[in-house]
């Protein structure tokens, strides 16, 4: 029996037969869950349940390190493919430029330079660190800064370094770490612990099973390579794709990667999708070009839900172009599939994702054609990954 928690449904898998049932918001996730699948639940050992959930939506993290090209983009990268999302990423050399976060960030990464360098942070990194609200704290630059920065930044966390002597890229020991606090966040703070009680196995987050599921989709979907997935859910809207439609120094074995923005979720994180809406310059003709105005950002109907849900698609897809430079630029002139799956598929039509993603290549890439669009109607790719061991 497999078990999905979002944000805004239950999807559970039995025999290969997907049910959805929307969620009870006046209810704890455990409750709800089991009134609306005591059966079911009866019927399997604890054994042979496994769940996963997007509850939540992620952490957010600071980076700090020494270069834009090695440092700062191989933290980036195991930070993106293990769910977590990047507020800032300073450069240590300008830290004293930096604003200091106004929110509280889940995890500080720092991060610069192999073993063999010294004297690598000052005063500088202390005085900064100083001054911002963090939850947990993590190095993984250079060995010889160890003990300097054990000394001096209180529950300091300290891990190999994720670049070795020739520059390579040793995510294991970071990556394990980043999606243990994951796993810790979904527990704390949306009370899937109570689901221990169903299951004897280990609850993953969402994002990491359907990233898991990408080197198998072809056996449930018509895929073609190079493909990506976006996954337009309550909370989060995650995106999927293929280490080779994207261009850079890193040296991983990584054959897909995902990135999950916390903040343009459809209902949970309805608030700042409007306001990133509001402020991309495109938008407003969007949605002229949608037959809408403005005004429909401020209105709580089905029609403004749909009209959200297509400006997710159009925002996730402008974030990863090469408009957007904070994100890595996926080379999208070059896919042959695009798949939709998660709560999108339950509101838009085939026609309505298709216009959007029309839109999108004609209006940022000068492209007058597009990917094979496959939508995932019944929200099932991440069956795939719950099976894989």
């Amino acid at each position: 029996m497999l078990i999905d928690i979002g944000s805004t449904y239950f999807k559970v898998s039995t025999q290969n037969k997907i049910s959805h049932f929307f969620r009870d918001f006046n209810k704890t996730i455990y409750d709800d869950l089991i009134y609306k699948t005591g059966d079911l639940l009866q019927k399997y050992n604890k054994d042979d349940i496994f769940i996963c959930s997007s509850a939540n939506g992620g952490l957010s993290t600071l980076i700090i390190g020494l270069t834009e090209s090695f440092s700062l983009k191989y933290a980036s990268n195991i930070a993106y493919n293990s769910g977590i999302n990047i507020i800032e990423s300073v450069l240590y050399q300008h830290i004293e430029d930096y604003a200091i976060p106004s929110d509280t960030i889940d995890v500080v990464i720092i991060v610069g330079a192999v073993n063999s360098v010294e004297n690598v942070f000052d005063d500088k990194l202390l005085k900064y660190i100083k001054q911002v609200d963090y939850q947990n704290i993590v190095y993984v630059g250079s060995s010889s800064q160890n003990q300097y920065l054990s000394d001096n930044i209180d529950n300091l966390q300290l891990l190999g370094n994720i670049m070795s002597e020739k520059l390579k890229l040793q995510e294991e020991n970071l990556k394990n770490y980043l999606t243990n606090l994951y796993q810790e966040d979904i527990m704390g703070k949306e009370d899937i612990k109570a689901l221990y009680d169903i299951t004897s196995n280990q609850i993953y987050s969402t994002p990491y099973i359907v990233n898991r599921s990408l080197p198998y989709i072809d056996t449930m979907l018509d895929v073609v390579d190079p493909f990506l997935v976006i996954d337009i859910g309550g909370a989060t809207t995650d995106i999927h794709y293929s280490t080779d439609l994207v261009d850079d120094n890193i040296l991983s074995e990584n054959e897909y990667d995902r990135l999950v923005f916390k903040k343009l979720g459809v209902y949970k994180s309805r608030e700042s999708l409007v306001f990133t809406a509001k402020n991309n310059e495109f938008v407003y003709e969007l949605l002229a070009h949608l037959n809408t105005t403005e005004n429909i950002l401020e209105e709580y109907s089905d029609k403004a839900t749909a009209i959200l849900m297509q400006l997710a698609i159009f925002l996730v897809l402008y974030k990863v172009s090469h408009s957007h430079n904070k994100y890595l630029n996926i080379k999208l002139q070059t896919l042959n599939s695009m798949v939709l799956t998660g709560g999108i598929t339950k509101v838009l039509s085939n026609n309505q994702i298709e216009d959007i993603v029309a839109f999108f290549y004609k209006k940022i890439l000068n492209y007058t054609t597009y990917p094979k669009i496959v939508v995932d109607k019944n929200y099932a790719i991440w069956t795939i990954g719950m099976k894989q061991k």
